[in-house]
């Protein structure tokens, strides 16, 4: 038995490890971006891990240029162009030259550093068999004795010298290939290592020496230059013919390295697709670049709010070209390459407009000077407010703590345990931001959350069927050191969803000893460890890599099958997703589809998909709805349990029972009722408990809008306000400014001779409110004739006849749509492109636990192109949201 004593210090290691979390935060957040990750054909090259590729092309001229695509590319200088002779699809070095990086390859070193697994590939053919020294072919170094890689020949044999916290900093000792491996015929020569130490070399695609080089890369320099034929010091040339370098920052598999062998050299397949040489901007282009970049945004947040197709103050709509550039009486807005005709640059550069607002910055007047003189290039049909509205910056992706739900399906998943009844009531809960509760950065932890963690793990341990546990991780149960090392590590790649760091290898292996020290088994020991692991950040955090050089990477293998599993099932990995991460088989487009699909199987899909629709029309408020006793005398508090179900009953019948695309939400006629529910909408219940009902013939009903869940948005009043808000921004992701503090925003009641419609109606005439009222009263129009608890009425309390026509303006459509009843309106926004859309970004945002920034409009645009070409049911969604770069990719931060 373990001494009470002992057990009493243990529970303190999650507190103490969130301590040491905290202390750490800083470097882990900006920990770097490992494993790279891309989709090919079975056929081609690999771009999983890719990181630099030389392939010899340019044919003339002292500069290589980078052809991965990844990153910030790291170009080559040749210092002595007359020691080289460019060949077609090959650079022969016939004399002492350095071939180095411009800048230092702290991006490159940082990629292969912290993941501590690597590829060296090349193509060449050497001038003889004596060349000696190692003769430099591909050195990341700066002496003859300081480096952090080099790939070298040693007469005949291939030489490569690794740095590590086990090898000297010249790298030694060093793997050789066999005698003979080096001959005077093209070769393909590749090294890898992986993360469990393993160092190989093949020599045209078939392996040549194995020998375990182990250690981390924690002890490289950040501060060398990547270089080609020669050390950098220029004392180690090498002479021959270089067809292509390649550096991954994984171990390429046996059968990668064969396909690579079987392509050859010099192969169109060699570069990554779509990669194509730049070519100079010409005055149009940059023109078009400063609208993008600069104008567009401007008009978006100081002029659009007067000048779209709703408000047209002075008739003028600044949202597209046509209308911007429209002839006018009284002088053109814009006139390309003029500054004196465009009264829009006199009105500004004057400060009088924007009216009543703050004036332009003189930085902002210069971007829409510099624009109008380049010729007004616009790049986009219609300025969408909402796009530059978003953080123009790149995305910033914060470890994402699990959400209670994500804690209690992750437990589930992990360890067979229903943690469900205490985790609610244990831990705090989770609070929403930007419309969802899973967005990341508002995801925080204080002494509440680590006192119920600590709780919580203690609660699913005593639980645990650890004999089933045991057999399914552990190999091993003997308590010697070595044992409870490997059990500690398998366990730890299981709950951790990764491989471990050496700093929790050592942690955790250190509290399993000290366990069986005190008198305890192996299976005591095992507990202690899983306890403290529940209570670890890398299991309550999903916590990824992020230094590299600003721009997009691919994300790493543990990391993409987190993604995957999260987004689509809102738990951990399985066992059969890590394998296909580990096996290479994510790497592929058809390999992740099939995962993908696999997993959209599953029921836990299903679930996932319907706490994305809870979350999204934030279904969490009926527990809290209380509305007006005298007003609403016969409400019940079951009521509102009945519209939540029915919400989600109609979300499962409709995208999954009947797959059809996720915007039929709008206009299904279908409905999932209680037979008290539908006695409150005013229809005859079908029986005594949950019916379907086809709502062809029922008058206004059909899709989420006109569902209580929905409807009672709009509070007791049925407030225009708060429903045509509701409908801008969750529905067509518009955007209208917060109205003045100094407003009065208590819901108006309607009385005799005036319903809801003609109290928006008064706003919306108002001069001084009509500009954003406009905007999005008239969404609620079609309905008025639901009450705030969404009963169907033809006239209200005071008598009053209601309707349900109107007309509406889409954002980003110039021309209103009129409609004549409730059930067109559901037509029209089923249909609508935007709507369409819509749901493919609030999908997107709660996938990836982060607001949309400016940056992710393309990718989430073309997702969403390609989702709907496939149908545009919600797996359509999943897959291509998925297969993107939103989730293939993450942004990165420059390395310190």
């Amino acid at each position: 038995m373990i001494p009470q004593k002992t057990k009493s210090v243990y529970q303190i290691f999650g507190f103490l490890t969130y301590l040491d979390f905290i202390s750490r935060f800083k470097s882990i957040f900006v920990a770097i971006a490992c494993l790279g990750f891309g989709l090919q054909a079975e056929d081609s090259r690999t771009t999983n891990g890719l990181l630099a590729l030389y392939d010899f092309s340019e044919k003339e001229g002292s500069s290589i240029s980078d052809r991965s695509g990844i990153g910030r590319p790291l170009h080559l200088v040749i210092s002595q162009p007359g020691s080289v002779e460019w060949l077609d699809g090959a650079l022969r070095i016939h004399g002492p030259t350095v071939i180095r990086s411009e800048e230092m390859a702290t991006g490159l070193n940082a990629a292969l550093q912290f993941i501590g697994e690597m590829t060296v590939e090349a193509w060449v053919r050497p001038l003889n068999v004596d060349q000696s020294g190692p003769a430099r072919v591909v050195t990341l170094s700066k002496t003859g004795s300081e480096r952090d890689f080099t790939l070298g020949q040693d007469g005949d044999r291939w030489d490569f010298r690794l740095r590590t916290t086990r090898t000297s900093g010249n790298g030694i000792p060093s793997v050789n290939s066999a005698e003979n491996a080096v001959s005077v015929e093209l070769t393909h020569v590749v090294y890898t290592r992986d993360r469990n130490g393993w160092a190989r070399i093949y020599v045209d695609g078939e392996q040549n020496v194995q020998k375990s080089v182990q250690g981390d890369f924690s002890n490289w320099d950040n501060t060398y230059h990547l270089g080609l034929a020669n050390e950098l010091s220029g004392d180690r040339p090498w002479l021959g013919d270089l067809h292509l370098v390649a550096i991954y920052n994984r171990a390429l598999t046996a059968d990668e390295i064969q396909t690579h062998f079987q392509i050859g050299a010099d192969s169109p397949k060699n570069l990554p697709d779509g990669l194509n040489d730049s070519k100079p901007l010409t005055e149009a282009d940059l023109s078009r670049q400063l609208f993008r970049d600069h104008v567009a945004p401007i008009f978006a947040a100081h002029c659009i709010e007067c000048h779209d197709p709703v408000t047209r103050e002075g008739k003028l709509d600044l949202t597209q070209r046509i209308t911007a550039m429209a002839e006018r009486r009284k002088g053109n807005a814009i006139t390309p390459h003029s500054l004196e005709e465009s009264k829009l640059w006199e009105m500004t550069v004057s400060d009088e407009m924007p009216e009543d607002r703050p004036p332009l910055t003189a930085e902002q007047k210069d971007h829409l000077k510099r624009w109008i003189e380049s010729g007004a290039e616009w790049d986009v049909e219609v300025i969408d407010p909402t796009i530059y509205q978003l953080d123009p910056g790149p995305p910033v992706v914060y470890p994402q703590r699990l959400t209670v739900n994500e804690y209690i399906q992750t437990i589930r998943a992990m360890v067979g345990v229903d943690i469900e009844e205490e985790a609610l009531a244990w831990a705090p809960k989770d609070l929403r931001a930007d419309g969802f509760s899973n967005t990341a950065y508002n995801l925080t932890v204080d002494l509440k959350h680590v006192e119920a963690y600590a709780k919580l793990a203690e609660a699913v341990v005593e639980r645990m069927d650890w004999s089933a546990f045991l057999d399914t991780h552990v190999n091993c149960r003997q308590v010697t050191e070595k044992c409870l090392d490997r059990a500690v590590r398998d366990i730890g790649e299981w709950i951790f969803r990764g491989a471990m760091e050496d700093f929790e290898q050592d942690a955790f292996a250190h509290v399993a000893r000290t366990v069986v020290h005190a008198g305890g088994d192996f299976r005591e020991a095992m507990q202690f460890v899983v306890e403290g692991m529940l209570q670890a950040p890398r299991f309550l955090y999903r916590i990824e890599k992020q230094v590299g050089d600003g721009s997009r990477w691919p994300v790493g293998y543990y990391e993409l099958a987190s993604r995957m599993s999260y987004i689509i099932w809102g738990a951990s990995p399985d066992k059969q997703l890590l394998k296909a991460a580990r096996s290479g088989k994510l790497f592929t487009r058809d390999g992740m589809l099939a995962e993908v699909n696999r997993m959209l199987e599953d029921q836990r899909a299903q679930d996932r998909s319907e706490e994305f629709l809870s979350e999204w029309l934030h279904l969490g408020r009926l527990k809290n709805l209380q509305p007006n006793a005298e007003k609403f005398p016969e409400w019940k508090s079951e009521f509102a349990e009945d519209m939540n179900r029915e919400t989600l009953e109609f979300f499962e019948e409709v995208v999954w029972n009947q797959n059809r695309p996720v915007a039929d939400l709008f206009n299904a006629q279908v409905g999932m009722l209680s037979a008290r529910l539908a006695k409150h909408y005013g229809m005859q219940p079908a029986g005594d408990g949950w019916s379907s009902y086809d709502l062809s013939d029922v008058p206004g009903r059909g899709g989420i809008l006109t569902q209580g869940s929905v409807l009672t948005v709009g509070g007791d009043e049925a407030s225009m306000v708060a429903r045509g808000l509701f409908v801008l921004h969750d529905v067509l992701r518009g955007v209208v400014k917060d109205p003045p503090p100094c407003v009065d925003t208590t819901p108006v009641p309607a009385k005799p001779g005036l319903t809801q419609r003609g109290i928006a109606l008064e706003r919306i005439n108002n001069p001084n409110c009509g500009g954003c009222h406009s905007k999005f009263e008239p969404l609620a129009f079609g309905l008025e004739k639901f009450d705030g608890l969404g009963s169907y009425h033809e006239k209200d309390e005071f008598g009053n006849p209601l309707r349900d026509d109107g007309e509406i303006i889409i954002p980003g459509s110039p021309e209103p749509i009129r409609y004549q009843s409730s059930e067109e309106l559901m037509d029209l926004l089923a249909k609508h492109p935007r709507v369409q859309e819509t749901i493919t970004w609030k999908l997107a945002q709660f996938a990836l636990g982060r607001s949309l920034v400016a940056s992710d409009v393309p990718i989430i645009q073309s997702a969403h192109a390609e989702a709907m070409q496939a149908g545009g049911t919600y797996p359509d969604l999943i897959r291509a949201i998925i297969m993107s770069d939103l989730v293939l990719k993450t942004p990165t931060e420059p390395a310190p």
